[in-house]
């Protein structure tokens, strides 16, 4: 299922929107979604040292830095609100949506959700970042009462440039939720919405995870150099100019091991 931005669905009244984790994917969702117009508050851990916030508060200033621009204009970098989850959960009384982006530990992933739970309004949507973990195994960390009002939301990297986004919905997740949020995904943040069913790394991974380890296989099976395979794996064959080896870099090496773990866990 494909959305078009002539969809009957009317999107969801999305003003203020909480991202939590500053990481790679956190702090440039947050970018995007300042682009769009969205208030946006950025959330990570304490720091142990200098301003409490300052973890997010570093990730925002890196904003500025990074290339491809995650920022449409690099001032937009001061709309974004910087917090930490010890000072600030108060901001998430009045945030429509919330999106985590932290990393892909499911135990972290269930203590996160049950801190900030009781911090919602009773009409805000949850969503995960997750690369491919379970969202209905996810969902359990919330109360009952909030589970159908969540689902996953899987942007990709660099998420103002990779047009494609996944949602993923439960059993549980109500369907006006998701069609609100699949509208203001493709009227607002400008993307293409595929719906995935909640299997392990949905669509987008579980085919390209396995095009990227079958092309380092074949790099150790007959000794290839890592340019040779990225000249060999990327427009050559009508793909990005990432390839396979520049991609797993961009994606970051300790995420592709948890996305692959993923996959070894749960498949047949």
């Amino acid at each position: 299922m494909t959305a078009a931005s002539s969809s009957p669905n009317p999107a969801l009244r999305i003003r203020k929107a909480a991202m939590l984790g500053a990481g790679v994917m956190g702090a440039q969702i947050a970018a995007h979604l300042t682009n769009a117009g969205v208030e946006t508050v950025l959330f990570d851990l304490p720091a142990k040292e200098g301003p409490k916030s300052g973890i997010a508060l570093k990730a925002i200033a890196n904003l500025k830095k990074l290339s491809p621009a995650p920022l449409a204009d690099q001032t937009l970098a001061n709309a974004i609100i910087p917090a930490n989850y010890d000072d600030d959960l108060d901001h998430l009384k009045d945030v429509d949506l919330v999106i985590e982006a932290i990393a892909e530990r499911m135990d972290w992933k269930l203590d996160l959700y049950k801190k900030i739970a009781g911090h919602l309004s009773k009409t805000a949507v949850i969503a995960s970042n997750t690369s491919g973990l379970s969202i209905t195994k996810l969902a359990e960390a919330l109360p009952e009462e909030m589970r159908h009002r969540f689902c996953g939301v899987h942007f990709f990297n660099p998420p103002r440039y990779m047009h494609l986004v996944e949602l993923i919905p439960t059993k549980l997740t109500d369907k006006k939720v998701l069609d609100g949020l699949e509208a203001f995904l493709v009227t607002t943040v400008g993307k293409g919405v595929v719906i995935a069913k909640d299997t392990p790394n949905f669509i987008g991974n579980r085919i390209g995870v396995f095009s990227m380890l079958s092309a380092m296989h074949h790099t150790d099976q007959f000794k290839l150099g890592f340019d040779t395979v990225d000249a060999l794996t990327g427009p050559a064959l009508g793909r990005p100019k990432s390839a396979t080896y520049r991609t797993a870099d961009v994606v970051g090496l300790d995420t592709m091991a948890h996305v692959i773990k993923t996959m070894a866990d749960t498949l047949p």
